[in-house]
Order: C-alpha cells, then sequence, then structure tokens
C-alpha cells in the first residue's frame, strides 16, 4: 500500500469513493461539493514493538560485557599482554579478533533471522542452550 493512499477498506473501495457514490445517487441534493480531506493511511503494528536504536545498543552492550568478563578471552589477553610487554599491540590484535567475530554473529544471524521465523529460532536457541548445560554438568560429573 502507498503511504500517500487514501485508505481502503476490506470492499477495496475508499471513503471519498463511497461518499461520492452517495452524492451521486442524490441527484435532488444541488450543493457545493464540501473538501474532503484525505483519510490517512493506517500502519499497522508489527508484531514485535521496534525498539530504540540506543536500547538495543544498550542492552547488547550490557550482555556482551557481562558474559565476557572473566572469560577465557580475558585471561588470554590478560596472559598474552604480560608475556609480550606490548599491551596496545595485544588490545587491538584481541579487539579485531572480537569485533570479526561479532561480524560473523551478525551476520550469520541476521541470514538466519531471513530463513526462519522467530519462534523457530528461539526454540532452537533454548534447545541448543539446554545441550551445552548438559554436557558441562555430564563434564563436572565424570570428573
Amino acid at each position: 500500500m502507498k503511504l500517500d493512499s487514501a485508505y481502503k477498506g476490506i470492499s477495496g473501495i475508499s471513503q471519498t469513493e463511497i461518499e461520492l457514490e452517495l452524492k451521486d445517487s442524490n441527484d435532488f441534493n444541488l450543493t457545493p461539493a464540501i473538501a474532503v480531506e484525505p483519510i490517512q493511511p493506517v500502519i499497522a503494528d508489527s508484531p514485535q514493538k521496534q525498539q530504540s536504536v540506543l536500547v538495543v545498543f544498550g542492552t547488547t552492550f550490557v550482555t556482551i560485557f557481562l558474559a565476557e568478563i572473566g572469560d577465557k578471552t580475558q585471561l588470554s589477553t590478560l596472559l598474552m599482554s604480560a608475556e609480550s610487554h606490548s599491551p596496545w599491540v595485544v588490545f587491538i590484535g584481541s579487539a579485531a579478533a572480537l569485533i570479526t567475530t561479532s561480524l560473523l554473529g551478525v551476520l550469520l544471524g541476521s541470514w538466519i533471522a531471513s530463513r526462519l521465523s522467530p519462534k523457530t529460532i528461539e526454540k532452537s536457541a533454548g534447545v541448543m542452550l539446554l545441550v551445552i548445560s548438559l554436557m558441562l554438568f555430564w563434564d563436572v560429573f565424570q570428573g
């Protein structure tokens, strides 16, 4: 639907066309036509609410920041920085690596989202996290 067109109901006829048809059917009405304001199109809300850029950025930043604190990547970076005595080179290398892996995740995620429904993606992610959790518990109990 064009955004500048009048809203058409279920019958496919706009409100303006109905008013003109009614006016034509009343031949005895000889008064000049009243200017009719164009009806603004109704844009239905999408099922998912659009989030502001700042909310998406903030949520992503906090989630990834908390997930990365104390993980293997941070510990590896700490050790490499201590060994090399070039902390800025290690910082640039680790930052480039994290940006690259994040880019791959975003590209893969957008490709998957274009092919699968959000419900399927949520269920698949839940199953994968459950399997990973069970594997971790199995490793703990084994040894």
